[in-house]
């Protein structure tokens, strides 16, 4: 009987130890849990998250190049939210490589793109408006000039954010115009009648005084460009208002081919230069008209005795050509890199809109412009007095076919294929075919 009690309470004080030992157990368990999260919780709390990662396309070399790259440094130093990667691809396969991206839905993040090879991007949906991106990271787009804005918006939405305004200057070489007599105290070029015939006038004189040189170095191998600048000036369109017939066949068209063909017949330019702006550079032209871009060549301090100033308006008006560098966002990019992709831009415009502008386009950013930073840069003044007249190309889908089909209908006038009236009237027709197909 006592042996028997004796186990009976064993048995109770290890059922007591055991029932003890399972609620002490779980107690622990739930206790170590909770440290193990609350550990976690603060870790999570003091190491910032992975940084969103973004690949950025651009076609941007040499000079340009160096300043996107100093632009994409400065961003990616600034913040840990975006890490920016950049390919750059060349130019003449950009644009093959990106409308292949965009049609595969396989591509970047963010773009470059020019303003006139939009238009087939936002028909076909690739690309996405930008204004509801941009009010989401704070980005104002009222800072951006109303004729950049307008020129990227379809049915009210802006599709891009334009970067500058890039065109064409009016360069000329102090020392070759002092020569030809043809230089004011004050550096300026003596331009005299500013008419088709007068500005013949002014280049005869420096022919004729500084014969070893080209009297006006034309951009030949791109004529497209200088054709439009003084067909602009004209008040030349190539397209109708509704951009669905040509608007090329005219005596304003006729009239500037055949002033560039006394140029060439008089030889106050060379027909066969295939590099202009190396003539230009290099002191064997008086005058060229040259891109903005090229302002950090032709501008700085160790360059040529080189001053700038807007085109002459020869043929009546100041308008010209112009273009635009615009940076776009892919429709099927997610929204977490469409927010990470805007910060990038805000930041390219209002902050690396300085630096760009000094590559020599002229900021869309009215920030940048009006800085004391960016008027401090030679001749400046000069380029947003020019960035106020260019003429944008229209809104057609089919303005690359257009303009390569315009530049070897041009080519082919200038070097005696064709007659200029009869050019004209080919060219009238290939446009209208492009159009209608």
């Amino acid at each position: 009987m006592k042996k028997k009690l004796t186990s009976m309470l064993m048995a109770s004080v290890a059922l007591t130890l055991v029932v003890s030992g399972c609620s002490s157990t779980k107690e622990s368990a739930a206790s170590n849990a909770a440290s193990t999260a609350a550990a976690t919780e603060k870790a999570a709390a003091g190491k910032p998250a992975s940084p969103v990662e973004i690949t950025f396309w651009n076609m941007f070399g040499g000079g340009e190049g160096d300043f996107v790259d100093q632009i994409i440094k400065g961003y990616n130093e600034s913040q840990k939210e975006v890490t920016v990667k950049q390919l750059r691809l060349e130019s003449n396969e950009y644009y093959a490589k990106l409308s292949t991206a965009l049609s595969s839905s396989k591509g970047p993040d963010v773009a470059v793109a020019h303003v006139d090879r939009i238009s087939p991007f936002v028909k076909a949906k690739q690309i996405v408006p930008v204004d509801q991106l941009a009010s989401k990271v704070g980005f104002d787009l009222k800072q951006i000039s109303d004729s950049n804005i307008k020129s990227v918006s379809y049915d009210g939405k802006p599709y891009a954010i334009p970067l500058d305004t890039h065109f064409h200057m009016f360069y000329y070489n102090k020392d070759l115009l002092k020569k030809a007599e043809l230089l004011n105290d004050d550096g300026t070029p003596k331009l005299g009648d500013l008419s088709p015939e007068g500005f013949k006038k002014t280049l005869a004189q420096i022919h004729a005084k500084v014969p070893d040189v080209q009297a006006l170095a034309v951009n030949t191998p791109y004529f497209q460009e200088p054709f439009l600048n003084l067909y602009y000036e004209a008040g030349g369109d190539l397209l109708n208002a509704e951009a669905n017939k040509a608007a090329i066949n005219n005596d304003k068209a006729l009239n500037v081919l055949k002033f560039y063909m006394d140029l060439y017949n008089n030889k106050y330019t060379d027909l066969n230069d295939k590099t202009p702006w190396d003539s230009f550079h290099n002191g064997k032209a008086a005058f060229w008209f040259g891109g903005v871009w090229e302002a950090g060549l032709l501008l700085g301090e160790k360059s040529p005795n080189i001053g700038a100033m807007p085109l002459p308006a020869i043929f009546g008006s100041q308008t010209h050509w112009g273009s635009s560098h615009l940076l776009v966002v892919p429709s099927y990019v997610a929204p977490e890199k469409q927010e990470a992709a805007a910060k990038f831009m805000k930041y390219f415009s209002e902050v690396g809109g300085k630096t760009w502008g000094q590559a020599g386009h002229v900021p869309a950013n009215s920030a940048v412009t009006t800085s004391d930073e960016y008027k401090k840069l030679p001749y400046r003044n000069y380029f947003i007095e020019a960035q106020k007249t260019v003429k944008f190309a229209p809104k057609t889908d089919k303005y690359t076919t257009i303009i390569t089909t315009v530049s070897e209908s041009l080519q082919n006038i200038i070097f005696s294929k064709q007659t200029p009236e009869d050019g004209l009237k080919t060219l009238e027709k290939q446009i209208n075919d492009i159009l209608s197909n």
